[in-house]
């Protein structure tokens, strides 16, 4: 952040390789299609989506419809005994993970130069032919409510996936500061009888060295509000437990494959800055690989219209 502050040119989006989101959306009638490989691993389980599927659509300019589905794979990692418990043998189960269903909307944006509240004046809010371009957003603000399913399959008695549903509602900011931009994330997982309800909070900060390339720095918590009591679950999803938190640090950035930037590479790395054991949900690692594909009509070019002189004939 301290070198970021020192740039120009700086700024941040959040989302995949992300933790952290934010209040863009794809543009209307734009798709935004997610393949990524993930990871996140502690010292006594492991969680993998090889590969996550993750489906968004604009609708208008400010909305983003999103589905996305995981294979998913849990591991148990062998533990060996101790005074109080017996050794445990490892395992690994797989199987469809569950369904995710988003709709996002920026309900909040200004642009330099315009009231906090109120309408934007009628002089900037169509720029007229010849104008240069509208100047970039510097603050919005927008939410994304969504909720996890499973899917019918046999996920959930094997211990694949936690036993749904569950309602996530964040509130997602994108502002400016001087040169630096940052994206804010908080948010709330309201849980089940038999999951946890959380709070979780994340912020990134980013610079974009060219038009293709672009590096992020990301913390991220998520902390379990309540406990629920033993005798639901199966597998890392069985109930019980005390209290999980993740706290993590992570860095990562985008890399654009092709002139059109239409094919992006995406990647992250990340660990958790405190303590990871067996039983404290902190992880040893985190990771994203993923490839990003953007789809859509093209904008359309105003053409420039050239003013001619007429001929007065002589003076």
């Amino acid at each position: 952040m301290l070198l970021a502050a020192f740039s120009v040119g700086v700024f941040a989006q959040a989302g995949p390789p992300f933790r952290t989101d934010d209040p863009e959306t794809p543009g209307n009638k734009h798709w935004e299609i997610n393949l990524g490989w993930l990871g996140d691993r502690n010292p006594g389980s492991g969680s993998y989506q090889i590969p996550d599927f993750d489906i968004n659509y604009g609708l208008g300019d400010r909305i983003q419809l999103k589905y996305e589905v995981p294979i998913a794979i849990e591991e148990t990692r062998p533990q060996p005994a101790t005074a109080n418990q017996p050794a445990e043998d490892g395992s690994v189960v797989a199987g469809l993970g569950q369904s995710l269903l988003g709709v996002k909307y920026r309900f909040y944006e200004h642009h330099p130069g315009d009231p906090w509240f109120g309408r934007r004046p009628p002089s900037k809010a169509v720029p007229s032919a010849g104008d240069s371009e509208e100047p970039a957003v510097n603050f919005s603000v927008g939410t994304y409510p969504q909720l996890s399913l499973n899917n019918p399959t046999s996920s959930v008695r094997r211990g694949v996936v936690a036993n749904g549903p569950d309602f996530f509602l964040p509130i997602e900011s994108n502002w400016r500061l001087g040169p630096i931009r940052f994206d804010g994330e908080v948010g709330y997982h309201f849980g089940n009888h038999s999951l946890p309800q959380s709070w979780i909070r994340g912020l990134i900060v980013g610079h974009e060295f060219t038009d293709r390339t672009e590096a992020y720095l990301e913390i991220y918590d998520e902390q379990d509000a309540n406990r629920i009591p033993a005798g639901y679950g199966t597998g890392q999803f069985a109930t019980g437990q005390p209290k999980q938190r993740e706290s993590t640090l992570g860095l990562g950035g985008r890399q654009a494959l092709n002139h059109d930037k239409t094919l992006v590479l995406l990647l992250m790395g990340g660990r958790s800055f405190q303590s990871a054991s067996a039983v404290s949900g902190q992880p040893s690692w985190i990771a994203y690989v993923g490839l990003q594909v953007l789809l859509g009509p093209k904008e359309a070019v105003t053409p420039q219209v050239e003013q001619k002189v007429p001929n007065l004939g002589p003076q």
